[in-house]
């Protein structure tokens, strides 16, 4: 088989060249020559304008002559919340790129889904001898389990085309290449390449592939950006230094709701899904503290809910601190702006510390009024009354502003045992949920009101 020829194109100013070079020679960019395969020439005909007589023509259909597949055909793992998260299973001929950080978990997850679905097992980065050893450890059945360990992509999709798997693992998209291209796994050309090959035999064979890709320190995946188009569903893997709960979070996906959330505990058989994450993103604690919120906050399709706790204490710099995590730091910064000009709350002198337990990050404006409220309780070192709740968008001249789904919200706090909520007046419209919810027009009137 003959190579193809590798051309190098800058991705500033998109000029090619055939030899690779540290500076681009017309824009004088550093380092941005990426490898790429050549297309043949010829066989295109005289580019002309308006002259396409060398181009073979292809069929146009109408969309109502095109018999939807059938959406319900899906292909379940057995793990609840990886199912959720993909919006209820794997879809044939798919192809989910999963990311995390190392040793978070990845190739165990996706070692228990093929336990229940079958397929084949690429791996590049660990010999058939680990992956046995890891299914033991996790009491897999061996018989369901089918290793290759091989990193040349070729021989990759030969030895599924002749085994024709339902669903296939390539662990990890970083370790392969292709002969078409010179350059050293892992690196641009040979990631995007390999992709393309990969997300091609999935579509043709309705074979549903996952990919694993490596992340770089910063937490975003590697490799080029276009990895993640090419790609039908991008999945983070996430979890707290110490932790033995695991996060998924779908930041794509074409078959379901993005920024679905799955929470997984780390056992020693492996992970296992957790039914009722509200409970454990809650303290549990016998007496309330003074500087704690319960918010209901909202991931994909799932309400949940989240302890947001909050420290003002006097400060000794002339420029007092404001550290927050999980939630957006000049969200913060607006949120305190708004109670001293509308609430008549002084913390310009304090250090402020805004924590949402549990390592879930909120990026919803609903959080607004459980951050105000847990701010006020630290101050005045009063807790909120037990069994309380609250969400709420709080705007620049201090009024509540209704949230979506606030109805869902109110019955998820409800199913939890809470009694009372603190929301816009705008989110008790039509309310039907066991729950005592009052709703206020500002921020003023709800914190007078605790």
């Amino acid at each position: 088989m003959a190579k193809s020829k590798s051309i190098y194109t800058c991705r500033e100013c998109g000029a090619s060249f055939p030899k690779w070079s540290g500076q681009c020679p017309d824009c004088s960019a550093w380092n941005a020559l990426e490898e790429a395969v050549a297309a043949p020439a010829g066989g295109g005909g005289p580019r002309g304008r308006g002259n396409w007589t060398g181009t073979a023509s292809a069929k146009v259909v109408r969309l109502a002559e095109v018999k939807a597949e059938d959406t319900g055909r899906r292909l379940s793992t057995s793990l609840s919340e990886l199912d959720r998260v993909l919006g209820g299973g794997l879809v044939p001929g798919s192809v989910v790129l999963l990311g995390g950080d190392p040793g978070i978990g990845k190739s165990t997850l996706l070692l228990q889904a093929q336990a229940e679905l079958g397929g084949l097992y690429v791996t590049g980065e660990e010999s058939a001898g680990q992956v046995a050893m890891r299914a033991r450890r996790l009491d897999l059945d061996p018989g369901r389990l089918e290793c290759l360990t091989e990193t040349s992509l070729e021989v990759i999709l030969a030895t599924a085309a002749e085994r024709r798997p339902a669903f296939m693992v390539v662990d990890s998209i970083q370790t392969l290449w292709t002969e078409s291209l010179q350059s050293a796994p892992g690196a641009v050309a040979q990631v995007r390449e390999c992709a393309a090959r990969l997300v091609q035999f999935a579509k043709q064979t309705g074979c549903a592939v996952v990919l694993v890709g490596h992340v770089t320190k910063e937490g975003a995946l590697a490799g080029p950006r276009v990895l993640e188009h090419m790609v039908d569903a991008v999945l983070y893997f996430e979890s707290d230094s110490g932790s033995r709960y695991r996060l998924i979070r779908a930041v794509k996906n074409r078959f379901g709701a993005a920024n679905e959330l799955g929470v997984f505990a780390m056992t020693d058989k492996g992970l296992s899904a957790v039914g009722n994450p509200s409970a454990i993103f809650l303290s549990g604690q016998d007496e309330p503290a003074a500087g704690s919120c319960v918010l209901v906050t909202r991931e994909g399709t799932r309400p949940l809910m989240v302890e947001v706790q909050a420290l003002v204490a006097p400060s000794t710099l002339s420029n007092p601190r404001r550290v927050a995590v999980g939630v957006d730091p000049n969200r913060l910064a607006l949120l305190l702006a708004v109670m001293n000009r509308h609430a008549g709350l002084q913390i310009g002198d304090q250090d402020v510390f805004v924590n949402v337990a549990g390592g879930i990050r909120i990026s919803e404006t609903a959080s607004d009024l459980a951050i105000a409220l847990a701010l006020k309780s630290s101050l005045r070192e009063k807790p909120l009354p037990r069994g309380l709740v609250a969400f709420g968008e709080i705007g620049l001249s201090g009024e509540l502003r209704p949230v979506y789904n606030g109805e869902e919200r109110l019955r998820e706090a409800a199913g939890q045992g809470f009694d009372q909520a603190l929301v816009p007046e705008g989110n008790l419209k039509g309310v039907k949920a066991r729950i005592t919810a009052r709703g206020y027009r500002n921020l003023a009137q709800a914190l007078a009101s605790i």
